[in-house]
């Protein structure tokens, strides 16, 4: 992995790994669950988010949701409109950009901003008040299988968050059948590699550091203990399998 600009507007990466096949199917099939919608010709917008700013407290406060959603969010939506306008991309769906401009070194600056508001779009679903907890009994009986255990699981997915070097994601991924937990580096989603996201932890330092600063390891904790949406994840394992 290359090292990462710690924090704010995607940089331009280089060499991303070609989709394989069913990618663009998977793309394009998750895109309505999580990234909203739009009228066809119209700018990319900012979704509100799915609960009341100040829901998240205490694990996440409402400053962290001000800045994280209303001003980084925002800002890689304001991007992308800026970066599309004049251009044959301009007025298409966020998950054909996307799929028109991954691995291409010229449309870095697009791929960037564009993936980074469909992962934000996914991660505030990932998230409720008063989430944690069991999962649901399918989704238990299924992580029980791939992890030995839900708490197995929840170890993976928070080493994953805290190994992450820079910024980045980690993720509750299906490949095929089988449930597993990867990590992507800036902007990168795993949607380009042909996995099927079920739920993610944004770990660029934005997502944390109001109220964690540099206690990354107690963030994805707190976030995988106390918020993490086990339904939303049930939802995206059952949508399109």
């Amino acid at each position: 992995m290359h090292a990462l600009k710690q924090d704010d507007t995607p940089q331009p990466a280089p060499g991303r790994r070609n989709f394989l096949i069913g990618a663009p199917a998977c793309l394009l099939a998750l895109g309505s669950l999580s990234t909203g919608t739009r009228a066809a010709g119209a700018e990319h917008t900012l979704p509100p988010l799915p609960y009341p700013i100040d829901a998240l407290d205490p694990v996440l406060s409402a400053n962290t949701l001000g800045y994280h959603h209303g001003k980084h969010h925002k800002g890689y939506v304001d991007n992308l409109n800026r970066l599309l306008s004049g251009t044959e991309l301009a007025g298409q769906a966020l998950e054909a950009i996307i799929l028109r401009t991954a691995g291409q070194p010229a449309q870095a600056a697009v791929f960037n901003n564009a993936a980074q508001v469909w992962n934000h779009n996914f991660y505030w679903q990932s998230l409720r008040p008063r989430g944690g907890g069991k999962p649901p009994a399918e989704l238990a009986h299924r992580l029980d299988e791939a992890f030995g255990s839900v708490a197995a699981c929840k170890k993976e997915l928070a080493a994953a968050a805290i190994a992450q070097f820079g910024s980045g994601w980690a993720w509750l991924v299906a490949d095929g059948g089988r449930l597993r937990v990867v990590r992507t580096s800036n902007a990168e989603l795993p949607l380009t590699q042909g996995l099927r996201p079920l739920l993610t932890v944004d770990v660029w330092e934005h997502a944390y550091y109001i109220d964690y600063q540099n206690r990354r390891a107690d963030y994805a904790n707190a976030v995988l203990d106390r918020l993490i949406n086990w339904d939303f994840a049930l939802e995206n394992l059952h949508r399109h399998a």
